[in-house]
């Protein structure tokens, strides 16, 4: 490492490779400092079994042609060299639960949407028009999501709109509203909370288009990272940020656990900002700022399995299943108790190059509070620094991999015949490989009923310090893919990059 950059990004997740790159294209000198042994944060893979599993990209929406994402990918230069199979056009998601045979399909395209659903509810076919209309409207209530300037402050109409609320007044049949609401898992769904643009922004990229990623998510990480090579960015493993450097007010340096300090400019945290604020100090923001950022709530996080199956066993599906035991509880699925744990739960097929016939494995995750693994709070173990966490957590793995097993066989009658290996994540692996505060899939929580409350600038207080990533502006590839053009707009000029961005493209 340089001594001196023009900027210094803490953390490497999505926001922070996004942001580094745009910088590095305008000419500045950028530094990224990841923590652990992989760069991407969520985008990060592992391998069990000779087998490549997604930590947190399990598809992406808005990749087709002319699309959001595609455009934005385009831009920062990783859109050609991503693999990607396009998922079943007419379900590119499933809904289905215990106490209905029925499976149904949230199909690509606003028109085929309308068309497969209406198949199983043929009388509601013009209140699912007027739903995806809703989706369509929602969303360009926000011009970044279609590359288009920001104008200040969104319309509290818009943002303090309930999800649950609306797809209950779409629609008086109760079935139909489970199955609209069925993958609100995308974005953590609380029924008296969670906005309806919360809910539009996650849902419409995917019903525009969904992807796969061949052989995993980390592939976009080594796309970004070439590209910030290419503009002569550096990324460095293994540099756990634990304070900042001041001269008075301002930021000078990021301080590294091993003793090192990396000076700079800018300096911008891809961190969960509830760490970040502490990591800067307490006593350099206001009580009032620095006690909404920490008592914000968290979304809940997830127990994984990861199966790995026998060769040529089981048929891969090209969409994912969102199930539910008992359709009148989508609402409450997150949040039953212990003893009928898993309420819900997501199911996804891994894609490789070699075929698509058989599904090679399978990804499950079920909502969990970290709560149940409070026992075991005070370890810590990852690849760059590992640790055992004991017997007694070995048993609870085992026990919640049973259960989440048993609920899956209802789904899937002779799954356990086929499988070769089960592998297994809790809430702390999140917490320890991704940083986020007690191993949260989301961020905070989006409140309707007080919509500001989880507004994050990405401009702090502190001159030239700057937030990133899923807690700022949406979770989620495309969310935080926007998140941080907001970022490097506070820093480049609002207008100008939106300006520049749109006009690369058009050449």
């Amino acid at each position: 490492m340089k001594k001196k950059y023009d900027v210094v990004i803490t953390g490497s997740g999505l926001g922070g490779l996004v942001c580094a790159i745009i910088l590095a294209k305008e000419g500045y000198s950028v530094c990224v400092l990841e923590k652990n042994n992989q760069f991407g944060g969520n985008l990060q893979t592992f391998v069990r079994d000779k087998t490549i599993f997604d930590t947190g990209v399990h598809y992406i929406g808005g990749l087709g042609e002319g699309e959001n994402l595609n455009s934005y990918f385009k831009y920062i230069g990783i859109m050609d060299g991503l693999r990607l199979k396009k998922m079943d056009e007419d379900a590119y998601d499933m809904i289905s639960f215990d106490d209905d045979e029925n499976e149904y399909p949230h199909a690509q395209g606003y028109n085929n949407f309308v068309k497969q659903l209406a198949k199983f509810f043929p009388e509601e076919e013009e209140n699912l028009k007027a739903y995806c209309q809703k989706l369509i409207d929602t969303c360009d209530a926000f011009p970044l999501y279609n590359l288009k300037n920001a104008e200040a402050g969104y319309s509290e109409a818009v943002i303090s709109q309930n999800a649950k609320q609306y797809i209950d007044s779409v629609t008086a049949n109760e079935k139909l509203r489970a199955v609209l609401a069925g993958s609100n898992f995308l974005y953590a769904g609380v029924e008296d909370k969670s906005p309806l643009y919360v809910h539009a922004l996650c849902i419409n990229s995917y019903m525009q288009s969904s992807w796969r990623c061949i052989n995993g998510g980390s592939q976009i990480t080594k796309q970004l990272i070439k590209q910030l090579k290419k503009y002569g960015g550096e990324t460095y493993k293994y540099k756990e940020v634990n304070g900042f450097g001041f001269d008075g007010d301002k930021p000078v340096s990021a301080k590294i656990k091993t003793g090192e300090e990396v000076f700079g400019d800018i300096f911008i945290s891809n961190i969960e900002p509830k760490t970040t604020l502490n990591l800067i100090g307490k006593d350099r923001f206001r009580k009032l700022y620095y006690n909404r950022i920490q008592e914000l709530e968290c979304v809940y996080s997830a127990f994984s399995l990861y199966i790995v199956f026998k060769p040529e066993t089981f048929k891969y599906r090209n969409y994912n299943y969102y199930h539910f035991k008992d359709s009148t509880k989508v609402w409450k699925a997150i949040k039953g108790p212990p003893e009928s744990w898993p309420e819900s739960y997501m199911a996804s097929m891994n894609v490789s190059a070699k075929q698509d016939e058989w599904a090679e494995s399978m990804t499950l995750i079920a909502a969990m509070d970290f709560k149940e693994v409070q026992p075991w709070a005070d370890t810590h173990n990852t690849t760059a620094e590992e640790s055992d966490r004991g017997e007694a957590y070995t048993r609870f793995k085992e026990h919640k991999t049973e259960q989440l097993l048993i609920e899956i066989e209802k789904k899937f009658p002779g799954i356990r015949a086929c499988i070769k290996s089960v592998h297994s994540s809790t809430p702390l692996s999140y917490r320890d490989y991704i940083g986020v505060h007690n191993g949260n899939m989301y961020g905070y929580v989006k409140d309707a009923n007080n919509p500001m409350k989880t507004f994050i600038s990405p401009k702090t207080k502190i001159e030239n310090f700057y937030f990133t990533g899923q807690s700022i502006n949406m979770h989620g590839i495309l969310g935080v893919t926007i998140g941080a053009v907001v970022t490097c707009s506070e820093i480049l000029g609002k207008e100008y990059l939106i300006n520049k961005i749109n006009a690369e493209l058009n050449q």
